[in-house]
C-alpha cells in the first residue's frame, strides 16, 4: 500500500512538473505574441494616421492656404486634446509637466521646426521626386546612426539589400516619371543630417526619459513645438482672417488626425529601432503616392508603379538589427522589439 502511495505521489509530482513546464513554455510564446500584436497596432494605426492626414491637409491647404496655422493649430490642437482628455479620466495616466521633462523635449520641438524649414527649402531647389531619392536613402545612414549611437549590431546582409533595393525603387520610380533635378546642394545636404538627427534623438528620448504613458510625450513635443509655429503664423493673418466656416471645419478634423498620428508615432518609436521607424515613414510616402495617383489622378507610369511596389517588398523584408550585448541603455527596450 505504501508502495503504491509512492509511486501514486511520484506521478502526480511528475504531471505537475510537466504542468509547470508546459506554463513555463507557453508563458513567453503568448508574451511574443501580445508584444508583437502591440507592434502591429502601432505600425498600422501609425501608416493609416499618415496616410488620412495626408488627405486632410491637402484638402484643408486647397481652402486655407496658411501652411504654418493648420500645422500649429494641428499641435495645439492634440495639446488640448491631450489634457482635456486627461481631465474627463479618458487618458489615466498623462505626465505632469516639469522643467528635466521640457528640457529633455526642447530639443525634439527645435528639431521638428528646423525639419520643417529645411524641408521646404529643399522643395525650392529640387522636385518632389528627387527628394523623395533622398528621403529613402536615410535608412542607410540611420541604421549606421544605430550602430554607433543606440547600442544595434549592424544589419544582416539580407537587411542591407533590402535597404539598396527600397533606395533603388524609390530612384527608378523617380527618374521615370521625372529627373533627378538639384539647383542647392546645401539645403538638401542640411535636412538629411537634421532629419536623421531627428530620427536618432527622437529613439534615445524614448529609451531614456522615463514616462508615465506615450501621452505624456505626446503632450510635451507637440506643446513645445507648437511655440515656435505660433510665431510663424503671424505672418499668414491675412489668409487666416480671410478663412472660410468650411476651411477652419476642415483644419479642425485634421486636429484629431494629428493627435491619432502623434500617439502612434511615439508608441511605434518605442517598440522599433530608428531605422524601422524610418523605413516606416518612407512606405507612408508610397502610399501617398498611390493615393496621388488614386485621387488625384497624378499619371504614373506602369514602370513606376512596379517600382513602388518593389519598395514595399524591401520594407517588408528588412529585418531589424538586434541589440548589442554591451548596450545596457537600450536592454530594457529590446524585449519590446520583434525578432
Amino acid at each position: 500500500h505504501k508502495v503504491q502511495l509512492v509511486a501514486q505521489h511520484d506521478r502526480m509530482h511528475c504531471l505537475a512538473s510537466a504542468s509547470m513546464l508546459m506554463d513555463d513554455q507557453t508563458q513567453p510564446r503568448m508574451t511574443s505574441v501580445a508584444k508583437q500584436a502591440r507592434i502591429f497596432w502601432a505600425v498600422t494605426g501609425y501608416m493609416v494616421c499618415s496616410a488620412t492626414l495626408l488627405v486632410g491637409n491637402k484638402v484643408a491647404i486647397s481652402l486655407l492656404p496658411a501652411p504654418s496655422f493648420i500645422l500649429w493649430a494641428q499641435l495645439a490642437g492634440t495639446v488640448c486634446v491631450v489634457k482635456s482628455a486627461h481631465l474627463c479620466g479618458v487618458i489615466s495616466h498623462c505626465d505632469k509637466l516639469e522643467f528635466s521633462k521640457a528640457k529633455a523635449f526642447l530639443p525634439v520641438a527645435l528639431i521638428f521646426v528646423l525639419t520643417i524649414f529645411t524641408n521646404m527649402k529643399s522643395l525650392e531647389h529640387a522636385n518632389v521626386e528627387t527628394f523623395m531619392i533622398f528621403r529613402f536613402s536615410t535608412p542607410l545612414a540611420i541604421s549606421v546612426c544605430d550602430f554607433l549611437f543606440l547600442g544595434r549590431q549592424l544589419p544582416q546582409i539580407g537587411s542591407w539589400i533590402a535597404l539598396l533595393a527600397l533606395l533603388a525603387g524609390a530612384a527608378g520610380y523617380a527618374l521615370t516619371d521625372s529627373a533627378f533635378v538639384v539647383k542647392g546642394y546645401m539645403f538638401c545636404s542640411l535636412w538629411y543630417f537634421i532629419f536623421c538627427l531627428d530620427q536618432v534623438y527622437l529613439k534615445h528620448v524614448t529609451n531614456t526619459v522615463k514616462m508615465e504613458s506615450n501621452w505624456g510625450r505626446v503632450l510635451y513635443s507637440n506643446l513645445l513645438a507648437s511655440i515656435p509655429l505660433a510665431i510663424l503664423s503671424c505672418w499668414e493673418a491675412d489668409q487666416i482672417s480671410s478663412a472660410s466656416t468650411r476651411a477652419l471645419l476642415v483644419v479642425f478634423g485634421t486636429v484629431a488626425l494629428g493627435a491619432a498620428m502623434s500617439y502612434y508615432a511615439w508608441l511605434a518609436r518605442s517598440l522599433v529601432s530608428a531605422t524601422l521607424f524610418t523605413i516606416i515613414g518612407n512606405v507612408c510616402k508610397v502610399v501617398s503616392v498611390v493615393l496621388n495617383v488614386v485621387l488625384w489622378d497624378k499619371h504614373a507610369s506602369p514602370f513606376g508603379i512596379t517600382c513602388l511596389l518593389c519598395c514595399l517588398v524591401a520594407a517588408y523584408c528588412y529585418k531589424q538589427a538586434p541589440m548589442r550585448e554591451s548596450a545596457p541603455l537600450e536592454k530594457d527596450c529590446e524585449s519590446l522589439l520583434p525578432k
